[in-house]
């Protein structure tokens, strides 16, 4: 009889709700329970958290997350991965480590895994970066952190080794699942069709509340029940790589085969060439069957020989944005939405604010698709004035928000609940390591 193991999705994004993993730990009957917390952005902030505190960086959730799952995964056996590191999956480690005794969980084995950090290698080789022309060296003292894209095998690693948490910092996304199915299943590591199989079970489950209906919900044309309560999904994977793919009976939303399509191919540029470290993925042949509520089939998946480069988000200071919003109800708020904007727009010329990029916005009337698409709408009763720029300095992005500000007393009639901030951008560019320069490795601590 095949072998099979299940792997439930604890989380989809840093700030993901708690309740649908406890759920997956108490009645999902799952062996694995996997944490993606890290976006693109996420780790170089996080980076500058460690910056201020080096003990710091890793995920803000991570302490209330193992509170609350660590117990009831280590009385049934489930062992847990994770990208909750982000910048410092050492310490998130030790934070652990320090939970799990005081829960009385002593003999639990921690791992981190580390080696993310590429940041001296970049500087070093000085690598084009891919999104606009430059390279690494021309970003200068902006240039803060560098974080290549780690595959599934130092995880499995360390589940091999015993681990019960394995926390890791940057790494792919379906990389997070693909390890327990390498571990479980002893994969090698150039078995590329079933890597490639892996990495579809991976990327259908890394954002957890998407394929169960979350993203996919649109009243009307798609609509989906109970979203209060958003079971996550759980991935059965044979040593095949086969999946199905369900979640906990009676939990809300829906996984069926539009759910599990969309989120196939979310965010995926070239199905037939998914870039990820260990392979690359070849989505073009999935097949997908909806075999009972709540249960989909999904095979066909492939792969080829992995790149010899590693993809490596490089964190800058971009520049600083100065923002101001406040709002107009009642009869004729549009006209003196518009009116405000004209304002402030003619204030920031007479006062010389030093801006490069300026946007003026009435939400819910034309600040995502525009004037001109909007330009027939319905009047709206209330509207919300933002006004926003691009600065080269802290200074100048404070005036921007400062003059939407004085709308209060100077005119139009009737604004309320002005808001103002200015803040830096940090921004994400890419560049292609060689692999061999990054050096992943794992480190234990004892519960």
């Amino acid at each position: 009889m095949m072998r099979t193991i299940r792997i439930g999705s604890g989380a989809g994004y840093s700030g993901d709700r708690i309740e649908p993993a406890v759920e997956l730990a108490e009645k999902g009957e799952i062996q694995y329970l996997v944490f993606e917390c890290l976006g693109e952005r996420t780790v170089a902030l996080a980076q500058q958290a460690r910056m201020k505190n080096p003990d710091s960086g890793y995920d803000p959730l991570l302490e209330e997350r193992m509170r609350t799952v660590l117990p009831l995964c280590a009385a049934k056996g489930i062992r847990m991965v994770t990208n909750m590191g982000a910048a410092n999956p050492e310490a998130a480690a030790r934070k652990t480590a320090e939970i799990a005794r005081s829960l009385g969980l002593s003999t639990l084995k921690i791992a981190a895994v580390v080696g993310d950090d590429v940041l001296e290698a970049c500087k070093a080789a000085d690598f084009p970066i891919l999104e606009f022309d430059g390279t690494v060296r021309q970003l200068g003292n902006r240039l803060f952190s560098a974080n290549a894209y780690l595959g599934a095998e130092p995880m499995a690693e360390a589940l091999r080794a015993g681990a019960d948490v394995v926390i890791t910092g940057r790494a792919s996304d379906p990389a997070l699942f693909l390890a327990p199915m390498i571990h479980a299943f002893d994969w090698a590591m150039d078995d590329w069709n079933l890597l490639g199989q892996g990495t579809v079970a991976g990327h259908l489950l890394e954002c957890a509340g998407q394929v169960t209906g979350g993203y996919f919900a649109d009243p009307g044309y798609k609509d989906v029940a109970d979203l209060a309560r958003l079971g996550f999904p759980i991935g059965e994977v044979g040593e095949d790589g086969s999946l199905l793919l369900t979640k906990v009976a009676g939990s809300g939303g829906a996984i069926t085969a539009q759910t599990c399509k969309e989120q196939l191919l979310y965010e995926v540029h070239d199905p037939t060439q998914y870039l990820q470290p260990d392979v690359v993925a070849d989505f073009s042949q999935v097949t997908v069957e909806e075999i009972a509520p709540d249960r989909v089939r999904l095979s066909g998946g492939r792969g080829t020989r992995r790149t010899g480069t590693l993809k490596v988000s490089v964190g800058y200071v971009d520049s600083f944005i100065g923002e101001g919003q406040i709002s107009y109800a009642g009869p004729g708020a549009l006209a003196r939405g518009r009116l405000a904007l004209d304002i402030v727009r003619e204030r920031l010329k007479l006062t010389g604010v030093a801006a490069s990029e300026l946007r003026f916005d009435l939400i819910g009337v034309d600040s995502l698709h525009g004037p001109q698409v909007s330009a027939h709408a319905n009047e709206p009763y209330e509207v919300r004035v933002r006004v926003a720029g691009r600065t080269e300095t802290l200074k100048e992005a404070i005036r921007i928000g400062n003059e939407v500000e004085t709308l209060y007393t100077n005119g139009p009639a009737g604004g309320g609940g002005a808001w103002k901030s200015a803040r830096d951008v940090v921004a994400v560019a890419s560049v292609l390591l060689p692999r061999e320069l990054a050096k992943p490795r794992v480190q234990f601590v004892e519960g």
